[in-house]
């Protein structure tokens, strides 16, 4: 029988499927009784589920991270697919398929590991190519940094996500680049590069996907400069020169302003071109992966829109479902 995935789930739909559970919540309702809110996720994305009548050994049957069998029916609510579960036990290893739960297979992320540092390895100036090469020769950190997702949610929220978004952004800056030679391309290749690093440590992503304890109490931002500082050293011993303080000094600034807004969560707003240029290279692959993953994920197949979507304000046009068809995941 096929695997019935995330993305796959309309309006009361019957489930009975193998997930990976985050984020669980015991929680009362209005009338005090307990219930169980947690996130199910596999390769294809994640859903919000709930347990009504729920008790505190069920709570403590599984972990976040965990393999669980959850049984119940998938329902439309304010523009979104939630499940309301009737049963949830913890899976047998035996019953899990590993490749379920991997949205970009190992040959792809292989590939995308070798177009990282093709691009690195080809930036012209050397205090820069040697702050790179840092990074590239660590191999605990090159081993979480090709693992981690970009989000646990919002967008490439899957094994690789966090590569997947660099490289992406990297190869936009590559087309435009010419078309601005105010930009400096060396700089802004390795903003793109280390923007986001601190998610290695902010996200743990070994099987379900949640923030560590250094996410919550600090964030990727503050991670991202502790991690280039500590490369530093290691940079300059390898160039046989000292990195400008000004490099750092602007790369620092790419890391902490690239949200784009206070609103965001940026402490700085963008004050060179180069942060200018991150921050919507950023948001646009963001934004571009997001938005067409609800429109792949949303219940009305037939239909040339999706449900209204409360959290943007609008529905989204998908066109022709047979121009817009579905690949498999990979």
């Amino acid at each position: 029988m096929a695997r019935q995935f995330v993305k796959q789930l309309g309006d009361q739909d019957a489930v009975d499927e193998i997930f990976v559970a985050s984020g669980k919540q015991l929680r009362p309702n209005r009338n005090g009784n307990l219930y169980l809110q947690v996130q199910l996720s596999d390769r294809s994305g994640a859903i919000n589920a709930m347990l009504w009548n729920a008790n505190e050994k069920l709570y403590r049957s599984f972990e976040n991270g965990d393999y669980v069998r959850a049984e119940g029916t998938s329902q439309l609510y304010q523009g979104a697919i939630q499940m309301i579960v009737t049963h949830l036990t913890k899976a047998d290893a035996s019953e899990v398929r590993e490749e379920d739960f991997m949205a970009i297979n190992t040959k792809h992320i292989d590939l995308l590991s070798v177009r990282l540092g093709e691009i690195l390895r080809g930036v012209e100036d050397v205090p820069l190519r040697s702050l790179a090469e840092a990074f590239l020769a660590d191999d605990e950190f090159m081993r979480k940094f090709t693992r981690a997702p970009a989000g646990v949610k919002n967008h490439h929220a899957y094994v690789g996500g966090l590569l997947e978004h660099v490289v992406n952004i990297m190869e936009v800056a590559l087309l435009i680049a010419g078309r601005y030679p105010q930009l400096d391309r060396n700089l802004l290749l390795l903003g793109i590069f280390l923007h986001d690093m601190g998610k290695i440590d902010e996200l743990s992503y070994d099987r379900g996907f949640a923030y560590t304890d250094e996410g919550q109490l600090i964030g990727h931002l503050v991670i991202a400069v502790s991690l280039l500082e500590k490369k530093i050293a290691e940079a300059e011993q390898l160039a046989g020169e000292p990195i400008p303080e000004d490099l750092v000094l602007q790369l620092k600034h790419m890391i902490v302003s690239h949200h784009g807004s206070y609103e965001y969560g940026s402490p700085k707003l963008p004050m060179t071109l180069e942060a200018v240029a991150l921050h919507h290279l950023d948001n646009l692959d963001a934004k571009i992966h997001s938005f067409d993953q609800l429109m792949r994920d949303d219940p009305s197949v037939d239909s040339r829109w999706t449900h209204y979507n409360v959290n943007l304000g609008r529905k989204l046009y998908k066109g022709d479902a047979t121009v817009r068809a579905e690949g498999e995941v990979t």
